[in-house]
């Protein structure tokens, strides 16, 4: 691809950061958990789509840990996070567990996309490979999720962790264990 074509590192971080302000402009401002009323009939795609679309709340977790759900596709997820100095570890730098429950997100989503309507899932397994640190100077990066692999009983997926400049951060993957949900 040629330099005319390719976006500049300014351009990307600028488009983005729009893609992010007009996602949040659908949510809904509280955060909190869809009763089974609410997604009564959904596949996990639909589910996905409806919190896009503001009628399904986006969880706490994305509150806490500054990230939000941007794109869904059956089978692919993107969330985009923020560090911030709060998710900072002793050592100056943002702390494993945010990059770990960043990508979590990311892949459980994405096999959440492949779901028929009344199954659940749960992670079985995650692994995560930190490949470079991350702090405030990093404005934004993107956890992308793609299903591997889906059963009846269990999936896998995979996701990366990158920049708005195409720096790999992390990347893992997971084995989640799909089922019948317990009634709430």
């Amino acid at each position: 691809m040629s330099a005319a074509l390719t976006p500049s590192h300014d351009e990307a971080l600028a488009q983005w950061l729009d893609e992010e302000k007009a996602v949040r402009a659908m949510l809904r401002p509280e955060h909190g958990v869809a009763t089974m009323a609410e997604i009564a009939g959904l596949n996990g795609l639909q589910q996905m789509q409806a919190m896009l679309d503001g009628k399904l709340l986006p969880p706490p977790i994305a509150q806490t840990l500054d990230f939000t759900l941007l794109r869904v596709t059956k089978g692919e997820v993107i969330f985009q996070g923020s560090p911030k100095f709060r998710h900072y570890n002793p050592m100056g730098t943002v702390h494993g567990g945010w990059y770990a429950t960043l990508l979590d997100s990311a892949l459980g989503c994405a096999v959440h996309t492949t779901l028929d309507p009344g199954r659940g899932y749960t992670t079985l397994e995650l692994k995560i490979n930190l490949v470079r640190a991350l702090n405030e100077r990093v404005p934004v990066v993107r956890a992308i999720g793609r299903v591997r692999h889906v059963g009846r009983q269990m999936a896998t997926a995979e996701a990366d962790l990158i920049g708005h400049d195409g720096k790999l951060y992390a990347h893992g993957s997971t084995t989640c264990l799909i089922f019948d949900p317990v009634k709430r």
